[in-house]
């Protein structure tokens, strides 16, 4: 998968492409340059909507939202992020001949507080944070006005506080 690339036209010879690519199966990133001249195949992925039944062992139990097929993947495609998955969470799954590749979770969860330290009146002038564990079990920073049984939007890319949500 490309990351990024930069074209460059040097004052002597061709123009070439610098890139940075990332292997999906293995995560290692790799930087190669390509001339103008180079061709690469393409590789067939497809991109499909799954819907998280539920945890069992180390599997997730998955549900194609096209074709209703259950699916099951190792826990270990998601790595890390599996401290943020809720239960019937829509994921995107990337698929290569019909295996999956790769698991995606949406960018913002709202998720409940389920426990922290006690907020108190007036904390939310000065900055500070506190910890906060959530309902899928991850502890995440919040502001020192967050209380227990509020909700939370959190980036499951970086694992941060982002908003408080009304419910």
């Amino acid at each position: 998968m490309v990351k990024e690339y930069h074209h460059v036209k040097p004052g002597k010879g061709s123009a070439f492409v610098r890139v940075r690519i990332k292997n999906i199966k293995t995560e290692q990133v790799l930087e190669r340059t390509f001339k103008s001249s180079d061709s690469l195949e393409d590789v067939p992925l497809e991109e499909r909507r799954l819907q998280n039944l539920y945890i069992s062992g180390d599997d997730l139990y998955l549900m194609d939202n096209t074709s209703y097929e259950e699916i099951i993947v190792p826990k270990s495609l998601l790595g890390d992020d599996i401290r943020f998955l809720q239960d019937h969470m829509e994921l995107i799954a990337l698929f290569y001949h019909n295996k999956v590749l790769k698991l995606n979770l949406p960018t913002f969860i709202q998720a409940e507080v389920k426990e922290t330290e006690p907020g108190f009146k007036g904390d939310s002038t000065k900055p500070g944070t506190k910890s906060a564990q959530i309902d899928t079990g991850a502890t995440v920073q919040v502001p020192l006005f967050i209380d227990v049984g509020e909700w939370v939007k959190i980036d499951t890319r970086t694992g941060q506080y982002v908003e408080r949500v009304k419910r």
